[in-house]
């Protein structure tokens, strides 16, 4: 029983200690609620690269850094470790995206922007990235920071199967359909007040 309430004790001290770093829900500053940060867990995998981390109050993007040195030429990719896996709480994701200045300087983004980080995720992060420069090769050392981590909340989707779907303005129309240089001329089928499974058996066309 001793080592029982000993072990209680600490989970409980363990459960103060996360509530005073996340912060007080109600805080208000000017009258507006401040926004609670999420705690994430993190294992540094390599020790010499800081963690992620925000560069300015405000930012919504945490930066990640390459654990290694490398050379992307014209057109390349290539997969690079960050050196830290995560822990999300249930409930939210963790968003890779690219990083501006990379973009806009050198033509360097990531492939599969945004890449996504799952709550259930233990493995290390990895960003592949993309050189789009056609003339010119890129080289990232260690510890240079390639991709901004956005930490969201994201709902899990219940899919109902059904056999005709609810009317809306926009119906079926996809690519182009809101205008620009992909438009096309209007046709009834965009109009139309609902969408039908082509496999779908209407009585009412019968």
């Amino acid at each position: 029983m001793h080592g029982l309430s000993l072990t209680c004790l600490g989970l409980q001290s363990t459960l103060v200690v996360a509530q005073r770093e996340v912060g007080d829900q109600g805080h208000r500053v000017g009258g507006v609620p401040v926004p609670v940060p999420v705690p994430v867990l993190v294992l540094r995998l390599d020790f010499e690269l800081p963690l992620p981390g925000y560069a300015h109050p405000g930012d919504a993007g945490a930066d990640l850094m390459t654990s290694q040195d490398v050379t992307l030429a014209p057109g390349a990719r290539v997969t690079v470790g960050t050196g830290v896996a995560i822990a999300l709480p249930e409930g939210y994701a963790a968003f890779v995206h690219p990083r501006s200045g990379l973009a806009a300087r050198h033509g360097v983004t990531v492939l599969n922007a945004p890449g996504t980080v799952d709550a259930g995720y233990r493995g290390e992060i990895k960003v592949t990235l993309l050189n789009t420069d056609t003339s010119t090769a890129v080289t990232l050392n260690r510890g240079d920071r390639i991709a901004q981590l956005v930490v969201q909340p994201v709902s899990r989707a219940r899919f109902v199967e059904v056999e005709r779907l609810p009317g809306s303005h926009r119906a079926d129309g996809g690519h182009g359909s809101t205008g620009g240089f992909a438009a096309t001329k209007p046709n009834s089928s965009n109009h139309s007040n609902s969408y039908n499974h082509p496999n779908s058996y209407n009585k009412e066309q019968s």
